[in-house]
């Protein structure tokens, strides 16, 4: 599908996702009419009326840039006149690990970008350790690769055309480990990888930390971290003080943590495990218990309740619901498995999106995000688990996209893409596989069929003159 603009829509826009657009199955010249609504979502309606050197008129109303790309890269793909598109999440994201020996060049962050707008997530999320550069700390990201403020602010103002947040995620107490090499560090480290609370050089460190992020990056919101920090308390802290209820050493150091956010006008989000293990006794992953401890969570501040592992859609919305007794500031994270090895495992990861987004649309989860940790040193691509991610995506917006769509996003049909999955499986699962595969082209063919029948449908174009 080629496109002419008549819209206001930038034209740089058009001109990064015209190779994606004109790759689909519909091979019309359309003049492009696009108009921003209120309502959330997109529609797009076809005209086709032979005028002059184009097909007719195709009109999309859109609320974000991210809907109106997909709706381009749907109505790119699909010979239906009609579309219409609804994210069930206010906010969608993936985020990237960049601390794992693999920091992916700017280039191809950009080149994600445009993935992720094609496919409707509103933001993408960079996992940042110690890959950073820091004003007066000159061993952060040295030799490895980080990141300079200006490059930052470069992928910022590329994402901004496909109108993608480019978010922080930073850690602010548990997995610095890169840093305890340097001695001057080592002089508030607690122990292993944990920072020292309560040690005034610690939260000089956070505040020139977190200054330089605010800098660097436009959006306000930012992942604090504060993750699996089982020995806090237990190094030179211990030796200093004693031994002491390791939550409220926890909770004296996000309270510090979140005043420096303040100061910078960053809005802090962190993962949920440290409350919900205080709240049900140690555990993260429980089923039926009551919570056991009331818990005191800091003003203004989100919880994240990650969990990557299973199928089973009852079990998220459990959990959900008991983080909900928690707070009701909840996000939700979960996985999109390119750490285990050189292969992602796409297949497996789609089952467990298709449970863990199902739960959160039913539990009206606002904020979701996908994570694509490099936990074994980033042996896995970045774009490694874009089937995982089309997917999701596909689950999110419940809008029928074609399949051929993710040809046209990389050139690649989908089960051909899949195919570097499979050092993955053994004969058994790929059987199962493909069972659950041919389950699907089932259900989508009498999906279909059910769609001729449907007499009632209301259009969103009005006797053909190409009108919502």
């Amino acid at each position: 599908m080629k496109l002419i603009n008549k819209s206001e829509i930038s034209g740089g826009l058009l001109q990064e996702i015209e190779s994606v657009i004109e790759r689909g199955s519909d091979h019309h010249i359309f003049e492009l009419i696009a108009t921003r609504v209120e309502e959330t979502g997109y529609r797009y309606c076809k005209e086709i009326r032979k005028t002059g050197s184009t097909d007719g008129m195709l009109r999309v109303q859109f609320r974000t840039v991210p809907d109106l790309c997909r709706a381009l890269l749907r109505a790119s793909c699909s010979t239906e006149l009609l579309g219409d598109g609804r994210r069930s999440f206010q906010e969608f994201g993936y985020m990237v690990d960049c601390s794992r020996n693999a920091v992916p060049q700017i280039d191809t962050l950009k080149q994600l970008v445009k993935f992720l707008a094609l496919m409707g997530y509103s933001y993408l999320g960079l996992y940042l350790e110690d890959t950073i550069e820091i004003e007066k700390e000159p061993y952060l990201g040295w030799m490895r690769g980080g990141y300079t403020k200006k490059e930052i602010k470069e992928l910022v103002f590329f994402a901004e055309i496909f109108g993608i947040e480019i978010r922080p995620y930073v850690q602010t107490l548990a997995h610095l480990n890169q840093i305890t090499r340097y001695e001057q560090y080592q002089e508030f480290i607690d122990t292993d990888d944990i920072l020292l609370v309560g040690d005034e050089r610690t939260y000089r460190f956070l505040d020139r930390y977190l200054q330089s992020v605010s800098e660097a990056f436009s959006s306000k919101k930012i992942n604090i971290g504060m993750d699996e920090a089982h020995m806090v308390g237990l190094g030179k802290y211990l030796d200093q003080h004693g031994f002491r209820n390791r939550i409220d050493i926890m909770l004296e150091h996000l309270e510090r943590v979140v005043k420096i956010c303040r100061k910078y006008g960053l809005l802090p989000q962190m993962w949920s495990d440290m409350f919900f293990r205080l709240a049900y006794g140690g555990k993260y992953y429980v089923e039926g218990e009551r919570k056991r401890v009331k818990v005191k969570i800091p003003k203004g501040l989100d919880l994240v309740y990650w969990d990557y592992y299973s199928t089973n859609e009852t079990h998220y919305e459990e959990m959900i619901e008991m983080h909900q007794s928690m707070t009701d500031r909840l996000c939700f994270a979960s996985g999109a498995w390119k750490w285990t090895g050189f292969a992602a495992q796409n297949r497996y990861s789609e089952e467990v999106g298709r449970a863990a987004l199902h739960a959160c649309q039913h539990q009206q989860i606002s904020d979701v995000v996908v994570t694509g940790w490099g936990d074994d040193g980033g042996e896995a691509s970045v774009f490694s688990v874009l089937p995982a991610l089309f997917a999701d995506a596909r689950v999110a917006y419940k809008d029928r996209i074609e399949e051929s769509a993710f040809y046209s996003l990389t050139a690649m049909p989908v089960h051909v893409f899949l195919s570097a999955d499979l050092s993955n499986f053994d004969d058994g699962l790929l059987d199962l596989c493909e069972k659950r595969r041919n389950k699907k082209q089932t259900a989508l063919k009498e999906e279909s069929q059910t769609r001729l029948d449907e007499k009632t449908q209301k259009p969103i174009c009005r006797n053909n003159t190409g009108k919502f």
